[in-house]
Parts: C-alpha cells; structure tokens; sequence
C-alpha cells in the first residue's frame, strides 16, 4: 500500500470519489496539508470524518500578513487536542516573489518549530528559493521531518538527511526537463516518502492537468526505474517511512 504524504483537499471535493480512486490504484493512506486558516478548518473537518485520512496543520509561508499570536495558539490547540493531526506544516519560507517580508516570513517559521518542538510533532517544509536561511533555522530547533517537493541538488539533500529529515518526493520527479533523476539515484529510500501536491504537480503523463492521489504509483514507478529496484520495494520502504515519520499504526 502507498501512502500520499502531502496533498490539499477541501471538504467540498468529492471526498469519497477520490479515495475509491486511491483505492483502486492501491494508495491507502492520505496525509492532507491545511495551510491557512479556512484549509485547517476543512482539513480538521475532514480528518475527523475519514478513517484513512490524516493531516498536518500550519501557516504557510504566503499567508505571513494574516497571521497573528491568537492564530498560533488556536493552530497549537488544533494539533493538540486532536490525535489525527499527526505534524505541522507546510511551514517555511518563499522568496520566489522577492524577500521583502523577509523577517516576518522569519519569525512566522520560526514561531511555529517553537510549537513543533513543545508538541514534539514532526515538521513539513515549505522552502523555495530560501535554502540557506531555512537550513540555519532548523539547525536552531531540535525538530525531524519532512522536506516537502524536494527540488535541490545531492549536497542539500544530504543537509537535510543528515539533521533527520526526509525528501518528499513527487510528480516533478517525472518531468523530461527534470534533473531531480540524477540527484535521486544517489540517495538511499530509506530517506524518500512520496507525495503529489495535489491538485498541483501532476505527474508524466497528466502534467498540466488537475492532480489526485491516485498518482502516486506513477511516481513510485519513475523512481524504482531510476534506482533499478521493484516498484514493490519502492511501496513498501516508502511506506514504511512515512509511518515512522508521522507514527502511523496502519
């Protein structure tokens, strides 16, 4: 069975459409990301109804203006008070559109591994055109997780790895014009969970079109073609890593 590590549904998604979709192509295990406030809403709602579906709860990057200490406390409580809520993200930083909210972009990042850190929960990173800030700030926190849509070459890969994190790999490991294949070749599974991003990043041969979990064996397949193993091996060590991350008892 695969599990989807990150992923975004909204309660007004055909839910049950696409589990019977996962099911069909034998992902099992969800793992939705609610990433602003109305998202946690839905994904609380959702988690609480669906029994193979977990989720992450934080404040995105992109939502720093609309973010205050009262939301923080509600957002720690969400994780607290509710078991399926098994981390906290996607938290981190964006400088793709500039790095004028630098420093609120900072504290807000940094806010939240201070409540992953008090929880004790595991962390998935949002980190674009921002690595070595986002690198020195986790090695100020004593934190695990995952590095969500990992895009980066060998040796930041294996900063990561080495501070306990693993790579969140998807659909842009697919892509013709991607060199994600050559970095990937050399990094063991046992530092891989899968994931699609859905509704973004469809994988080969849906790119540009809507995203959905079902996907997910089709990046299980490039990757056991890239590493010359079984696509069962693929499932199997992915799976259980992404138990062991988010201490899932499936």
């Amino acid at each position: 069975m695969y599990i989807d590590t990150h992923l975004h549904l909204s309660k007004n998604d055909n839910i049950d459409s696409i589990l019977k979709d996962c099911l069909d192509n034998n992902v099992g295990h969800l793992i939705i990301s609610g990433c602003d406030k109305e998202g946690i809403i839905d994904a609380l709602d959702i988690i609480n109804k669906y029994k193979n579906i977990n989720a992450v709860l934080g404040f995105h990057p992109s939502e720093v203006d609309k973010v205050n200490d009262k939301d923080l406390e509600w957002l720690e409580d969400a994780i607290k008070n509710n078991d399926k809520a098994v981390g906290l993200g996607e938290i981190g930083l964006d400088y793709y559109y500039g790095k004028d909210n630098k420093n609120e972009q900072i504290s807000l990042f940094e806010k939240q591994l201070v409540i992953a850190e008090r929880l004790n929960v595991p962390v998935v990173i949002h980190t674009r055109d921002a690595f070595q800030d986002t690198y020195d700030i986790l090695k100020k926190y004593s934190v695990r997780g995952i590095i969500h849509c990992f895009n980066g070459s060998l040796e930041v890969a294996n900063l990561y790895i080495k501070r306990g994190f693993y790579l969140g790999i998807g659909g842009v490991l697919t892509f013709k014009n991607s060199k994600l294949d050559s970095v990937i070749k050399d990094i063991d599974l046992s530092h891989i969970v899968l994931e699609t991003d859905s509704p973004y990043l469809s994988p080969e041969p849906y790119r540009g079109k809507p995203n959905s979990p079902k996907n997910i064996p089709l990046i299980a397949s490039r990757l056991a073609e890239i590493k010359k193993i079984s696509t069962e091996k693929v499932e199997n060590i992915t799976f259980n890593n992404a138990c062991q991350i988010f201490d899932l008892k499936i």
